[in-house]
């Protein structure tokens, strides 16, 4: 599945899944991706959450104009810390209106153990090159 997202493909997030209301990220931890304490850096949790949420509300079926959205408002619970291994993000759409949606992401490990989870609302239309 093809990633057009810079700063996601620069991180080495991989675009497992994504449909109508649903979408999945897997991320191969490497040493780039750690804090100081050797733990998967929680600004890079938050990313991988934000995009699994925001995604999840930005599909667009083959042939159609890509849909581009932003973060309203993002709340996170940090519960385990991640040092290796693959960690995955899975995002789904729990409401949406017109132009805004909520959705909920989590972060697990390969294993399925809970790491991570979001809350999130986003606002379809957002300009695609903000300033």
């Amino acid at each position: 599945m093809q990633l057009s997202n810079p700063f996601l493909q620069s991180l080495g997030v991989e675009l497992v899944h994504w449909t109508g209301g649903e979408a999945t990220f897997h991320l191969p931890i490497q040493a780039r991706h750690l804090n100081r304490q050797g733990m998967l850096h929680g600004g890079l949790v938050a990313t991988l959450l934000d995009a699994a949420c925001g995604y999840a509300g930005l599909h667009a079926a083959e042939g159609e104009e890509e849909v581009h959205g932003v973060t309203v408002m993002l709340n996170i619970a940090y519960l385990k810390a991640a040092r290796s291994g693959t960690v995955i993000a899975c995002g789904r759409i729990s409401r949406s209106g017109r132009s805004l949606y909520f959705a909920e992401a989590t972060l697990t490990t390969e294993g399925g153990e809970l790491l991570a989870t979001a809350q999130g609302t986003f606002k379809q239309g957002g300009a695609r090159h903000a300033a």
